[in-house]
């Protein structure tokens, strides 16, 4: 038999997607993921991370010991297929397996909680209910292999500038942005709550000179939202860079975006297939700027509900927005009041902010701006934000000491993956989402 391993210095076995038509003998361990029965000559398919492979039971011809396996086994068990390698046009891969020896390594309770082989729908809880047997379907497999090359490039992209990779706490004192979107949690004898986004802690590694710097992690929301876009717990890529401007991390985002399309085009278009989204494009460099008192203006007559200058965007707002741009654009030039207290201002226009938010015609994938550097500066804004200063003291601190100008922005993984694959829910992009309704598995 011919042992490949999946990875060089793994446990020896041979990958499905190794087993071409020339190779001679194979012995190969996976998932039964199909058996069908058809009197003297049965089939199942075989399924691992890499493929399927057919394999095929002339029942005259193997082992009886093989025919009496093939009859006990049930789907999802885990199998080990040892025998030979044959040509086979119509098979998957164009090639075949006739065992010489079956042995159940695992065997799968029957009747399964979905069906892997997704002959029979199940809805998106019952899915996540019994998120590692979903995670076996091909299609959502993919999902999560092309999540995996997403923040293999973001990792890769960033490291190729000299960022740092840094980690912040997720257990704060103080509200990142203020407001109720708080989850409090018992800290000893201390108020403390989950935190918003690394924000504070970013601008703090910009105080201590690190100059470029990059964490992907976990934030939390409480927001009472049950939609299709929302999540609880959601996972952020957030950067900040010193001695630049909003337009220069602007173009950082979208050399970015555009990174992570490229990587996963050339890399993975087996998974491209799996999903069947076959509007899957590299977006075209060269995201458009639409100023936010245009995009009042194109929402505002497409809306059942008035909206004006100084009003947040809403999903509504946001989709009639994205019908008429058409593709990947930034809206800039938020009015102050209502960006985050670190949102600099115009210097010759205080009431605008060199704030930003990267859309998707679906939806806001990122926001960030420059920010505010100036110690005196930021006071003001946090108290025109109906804050207390005197709680901000431990981030406070590092502008009185040199703090370089700065920008940044925080880019939402799971939204940038949804809209590359044309997901309908944004759950179907976490392998373990948290919303309002959800908190198992």
């Amino acid at each position: 038999m011919v042992y490949v391993p999946i990875v060089p210095g793994f446990i020896m076995r041979t990958s499905i997607a190794s087993v071409t038509p020339d190779t001679p003998t194979a012995a190969v361990t996976g998932w039964v993921h199909e058996i069908r029965d058809l009197g003297g000559l049965a089939f199942i398919l075989l399924r691992d991370r890499t493929g399927i492979l057919q394999v095929t039971i002339p029942k005259k011809k193997v082992p009886e010991a093989v025919v009496e396996t093939v009859r006990s086994l049930s789907k999802e068990s885990v199998i080990t297929v040892e025998g030979t390698v044959k040509a086979i046009e119509k098979a998957p891969g164009g090639r075949e397996l006739v065992p010489e020896r079956i042995t159940l390594v695992s065997a799968s309770e029957s009747p399964l909680p979905l069906d892997v082989a997704e002959k029979v729908q199940a809805e998106l809880d019952t899915r996540l209910d019994a998120r590692f047997l979903d995670a076996r379907r091909p299609r959502v497999a993919a999902i999560f292999q092309i999540r995996s090359r997403v923040q293999r490039t973001v990792h890769e992209f960033l490291y190729e500038r000299e960022f740092i990779n840094i980690t912040t706490p997720k257990i704060v004192a103080a509200a990142t942005e203020g407001g109720t979107e708080l989850f409090p949690i018992a800290y000893f004898e201390k108020e403390a709550f989950l935190n918003q986004s690394p924000q504070l802690y970013k601008q703090m590694m910009i105080a201590a000179g690190f100059d470029r710097v990059f964490e992907i992690g976990p934030i939390f929301r409480a927001e009472e939202h049950n939609t299709t876009k929302h999540l609880n717990e959601a996972t952020s890529i957030d950067v900040e860079v010193s001695f630049a401007g909003h337009e220069e991390v602007m173009q950082l985002l979208e050399d970015l975006v555009i990174a992570c399309y490229r990587d996963v085009e050339r890399d993975c278009p087996t998974q491209i297939a799996a999903i069947e989204y076959e509007a899957f494009a590299v977006p075209k460099p060269g995201f458009k700027r639409l100023q936010y008192k245009d995009a009042i203006d194109i929402a505002a007559p497409k809306l059942d509900e008035p909206i004006a200058y100084g009003d947040d965007l809403s999903t509504a707002a946001e989709r009639a927005i994205g019908e008429e741009m058409g593709e990947h654009y930034f809206i800039v030039d938020w009015p102050t009041e209502i960006k985050p207290y670190y949102a600099m201002p115009y210097e010759d226009n205080p009431a605008v902010s060199k704030a930003f938010d990267l859309m998707h015609p679906r939806m806001e994938l990122s926001s960030g701006a420059e920010r505010v550097h100036q110690h005196d500066l930021l006071r003001r804004q946090i108290a025109a934000k109906g804050l207390n200063p005197d709680n901000f003291g431990f981030y406070l601190s590092p502008f009185r000491y040199g703090m370089p100008p700065h920008a940044g922005w925080g880019l939402g993984a799971e939204r940038l993956v949804t809209t590359m694959l044309g997901l309908q829910n944004i759950r179907e992009a976490v392998l373990f989402p948290r919303d309002r309704h959800r908190l198992v598995p």
